[in-house]
């Protein structure tokens, strides 16, 4: 297969039509769920199209295990290749790396307004024209309203879409508000322009919007994970 095919043919086609047509610059969105699920994997998966495209991609992770990061590319791409026969693969293996920086941070010993320094420097001191930027690990427990407008004001700035993942406490009594959006967003959710939840099920797991700008959400733009790989089916 041509890479034009895969991108082409590729999930994250539905997944942002589901959502008007994916992230805007300046926009801001959170893929929810326990630990486990498979967040880190639709980020990265949502991460690896923009590569694929030739976009450039900040991948920001506040876990401590940062070196399952470059894993999580590694076998995904890996993973579809393989499924995909894609033809030139190793070549642009290498282009994707190219445009990709990855970063770790550790909430406990950098303030927020030192990360937005590091990322500002990196997309204008070193030129690194980002399209998009991932926040993966991020407590959401630990920061406040004006913390996140400040996100946001800085991804208006910059001209770059913004995605979270956001890990909710299953043993909690109230995870979800009647929205079915995290109560841990509740503080500023009016900042936070599409919600994505995963629900483990059986034998799938489910991709559901709670939010999606100020547009009624279709129970007929849900999606699926497929709970070996994490990989987001197709349709």
């Amino acid at each position: 297969m041509l890479l034009s095919e895969l991108i082409s043919r590729s999930p994250i086609r539905v997944f942002e039509q589901s959502i008007h047509g994916g992230l805007k610059p300046g926009e801001t969105g959170v893929i929810a769920s326990p630990n486990g699920v498979g967040k880190t994997s639709v980020l990265v998966q949502l991460a690896m199209d923009k590569l694929l495209q030739g976009k450039k991609v900040i991948h920001v992770s506040f876990t401590q295990h940062k070196h399952y990061v470059p894993s999580w590319y590694e076998d995904i791409f890996t993973e579809l290749t393989a499924r995909k026969n894609l033809e030139n693969a190793a070549e642009i293996k290498d282009n994707m790396v190219k445009h990709r920086v990855l970063m770790n941070f550790n909430q406990d010993g950098v303030t927020k307004e030192q990360i937005l320094k590091s990322l500002r420097a990196m997309i204008i001191d070193g030129g690194f024209k980002a399209d998009s930027i991932i926040i993966d690990g991020f407590d959401f427990s630990r920061t406040d309203k004006d913390s996140m407008a400040n996100v946001k004001n800085f991804a208006t700035e910059m001209g770059v879409s913004v995605w979270y993942s956001c890990s909710v406490n299953d043993a909690a009594s109230q995870q979800y508000d009647k929205d079915n959006i995290p109560v841990l967003l509740s503080g500023f959710i009016d900042l936070i322009d599409v919600v994505i939840i995963l629900h483990p099920r059986t034998d799938y797991i489910k991709l559901s919007i709670s939010k999606d700008r100020n547009s009624p959400i279709s129970k007929s733009n849900e999606m699926r994970l497929d709970p070996k790989t994490l990989l987001i089916l197709e349709v």
